[in-house]
Formats: structure tokens, sequence, C-alpha cells
């Protein structure tokens, strides 16, 4: 009985957490069968507490150390308190469940390791491969709670991983910028006659709206691809891949000319329900 009640905690305690810290990702559970629900929320939970470990540290040494936490239990080198903690205890149940591989939630964890550090991202070759470890790993592996892995699949989730990834780059610039981090690759701003300091600045500048309106180019391009590549994929597997409504949504917007992408923008949460739900409804999605 206490077994059954610490898993209902664990369960309840994940879907806390990403409904407080990945508001889209959670809402876009809500339109997926409960077991499913549960095993995606496990994910994601994992995901928040990865890649918030730099909001928890204020020297990289602490963060790498809570990174090897979770390497290690991953690996099964047992720390002990594994089952104390909510967040393991329900994603080892997950991956048991449903025969995950380890290998992507590892190279997760390494990907995120860069978070730790202030060097800059050197390239878009640089992004796209972090982007394609993070946010296309964890479509992936969300796919396959809902389906069979497969060649498609996999593909579909690179395309919207990276579309999503590289949204996100824009979306959190002020935030980044504020604490002298750059995930804009450096050498698209050198592209473009800008670098580092006149981000940091805060301000726009004709030269650094040039890096981030190409980068917005590629991260459409990606999202063009990802929905021709979701008509060719089961009908059970795609609501996964609801946030794509919102990425659409989102870089509409931040391609107008008077989005300044150096004031942080917040989408409503009832927006992002509203959204979903109707994307929900649509051919595109399975509805």
């Amino acid at each position: 009985m206490s077994g059954t009640a610490t898993s209902k905690d664990s369960a309840a305690f994940c879907a806390d957490l990403v409904r407080t810290h990945d508001f889209v990702r959670y809402a876009s559970t809500l339109f997926l069968p409960a077991i499913q629900r549960r095993a995606l929320l496990s994910i994601y939970a994992f995901n928040v507490e990865i890649s918030r470990v730099r909001e928890h540290v204020t020297q990289p040494l602490p963060g790498e150390m809570r990174l090897q936490w979770w390497t290690d239990m991953l690996e099964g080198a047992g720390h002990g308190g594994v089952e104390g903690n909510p967040v393991a205890a329900e994603l080892l149940h997950t991956i048991s469940e449903f025969h995950l591989p380890v290998a992507p939630l590892s190279r997760l964890i390494e990907e995120h390791q860069f978070d730790l550090y202030n060097d800059p991202m050197p390239s878009m070759a640089a992004l796209e491969g972090y982007v394609t470890d993070t946010a296309a790993a964890l479509f992936s592996l969300g796919a396959r709670i809902a389906a069979p892995p497969s060649a498609a699949i996999d593909h579909l989730a690179r395309h919207a991983g990276l579309a999503q990834g590289m949204a996100q780059v824009i979306a959190t610039l002020p935030l980044d910028a504020a604490r002298r981090q750059l995930f804009l690759p450096l050498q698209l701003l050198q592209q473009h006659g800008s670098g580092m300091e006149q981000v940091f600045s805060g301000k726009q500048t004709p030269n650094v709206r040039a890096a981030i309106d190409q980068l917005i180019g590629e991260a459409r391009k990606h999202l063009g691809t990802a929905f021709e590549l979701l008509a060719h994929v089961p009908s059970q597997v795609r609501p996964i891949f609801l946030p794509l409504a919102l990425i659409r949504r989102e870089l509409t917007r931040m391609s107008r000319a008077d989005a300044d992408p150096f004031v942080l923008h917040t989408t409503s949460r009832l927006r992002i329900l509203w959204t979903l739900w109707r994307a929900s409804r649509t051919r595109e999605f399975g509805g």
C-alpha cells in the first residue's frame, strides 16, 4: 500500500514540476492517455531537473556534481536514496516499463554541461548538435512511449527538435544575455558583423537582428520539414508533437519587424492550452 502511495506521490511531484517550469510540454501531455501521460511527465521532469541545474549553482563544479549524480543513476551506479528522489524513481519506472534506451538520456545530461559555463555557442553546427541531443531527444523518447521506434519517427523528431530548440534560443535571449551566456551561435553573429558584447548589451542592432532573423529562418525550415513528415508517422504518435503548433505561432511572432528579441515575451497558459486544443483537433495531429 505504501509503495503504491509513494508511486502516486512521485507521479504527482513530476506533474507539478513540469507544470511549474515547462508548461508547454505539460499541457501537451493533457491530450494523451493516462499511462502515456505519466511516462512522458517523468521524462519531462527529468529534463527540467537537468536543464535548471545552472539556476541552482553559482560555480560550475557543484553543477557538474549534480549532473554526475544523474549520470551515475542512469548507469546503475548506486548512490542510495534514488527511491527518495521522486523524479529519479519515476524515470527508472518509465525506462523499465517502456524499454527506453538510456544512451539518449545520458547524452542529454552531457550536452547540458555546456550550460554551466559562459563559453559562447561557437557555430550553427554546435547548436544543431546541442539541440539534437536535447530538444530532439525528448521528442524521440516521447514518441517511443506512443509507438514502436522507426526511422521515420526519428527523422521527424530531429527536425521538430531543431525547430523547437532554435526558437527557444531566441525566446530566452533576454535571460541569457543578462547573465552573459550566449546560445546564439557566435559564428552567425560574426557573419553579420556583430559579436557577444552587442548581444550582452541587451539592445537590438541591425547586425544582431540580421543574425536572429537567419536563425528564425533556419527554425522555420526545420518546422516546415517536421510538418511534412508528421503526415507519414502513425496517428497515435502525432500528439507527442503538439508543441509544434506553438512553435509555429511563436516563430511567426518573432519574425515581425516590431518584435524586440531583447524583450521577454510570455504566452499565457490559457493561450497555450487553446492553441494546443485547436491543433489536437486538426488532421495534422490526428484529430
